[in-house]
């Protein structure tokens, strides 16, 4: 096959595998997957069933319409090539790939760091709503507190908010129960 020896050519080591296998192995960075049969149902399960991050993928095609298009987004495909694959555009293909794939992997770290940022704040802003009502203090007075017995404990202030509010939610549990 025309990519398999393009790629050994550009110095990578290259497997064939058919039909598709239930899951990728780990160690695959970069899968080149030929959408040309009618296995379309299987390569979306394989792909399901491989841990993420899952690789890069390049779809390789013999045709465009909407249906395949759709298919290379449903696989979440960062480049495709058509067949017959020709040796000029594989490494192209490949680097801008891998590119993009390392840029979304960046995103998604970022985007869950926020996300991690938001609930802590949510739980700070919580924690010092129970302080400020239980103890009728100020919001920067809740603060001090919440900052000093988090660093007093040894634990982040975003884990000694979540302590404040198990408690709250704990006793007030308690107090309906009675």
């Amino acid at each position: 096959m025309m990519i398999l020896d393009q790629l050994g050519r550009i110095g990578c080591r290259k497997s064939l595998a058919w039909p598709p296998p239930n899951t990728l192995a780990e160690q695959i960075d970069v899968a080149f997957i030929g959408l040309f049969c009618d296995h379309h149902e299987e390569i979306k399960a394989m792909l399901k069933r491989t841990g993420k991050p899952g690789p890069t993928i390049i779809g390789l095609v013999n045709y465009e319409n909407p249906a395949m298009l759709q298919l290379l987004l449903d696989l979440n495909a960062t480049a495709a090539t058509s067949k017959p694959v020709k040796s000029f555009g594989v490494l192209t293909n490949l680097a801008l790939a891998r590119a993009i794939w390392q840029q979304q992997l960046a995103y998604q770290e970022q985007i869950e760091r926020l996300e991690q940022k938001i609930r802590g704040q949510k739980a700070l802003a919580k924690a010092k709503l129970i302080l400020m009502e239980m103890h009728n203090l100020s919001e920067c007075d809740a603060h001090r507190v919440l900052r000093e017995q988090a660093m007093s404990k040894r634990i982040s202030i975003d884990d000694m908010a979540q302590a404040i509010i198990s408690a709250s939610e704990l006793l007030s549990m308690k107090r309906s129960d009675v």
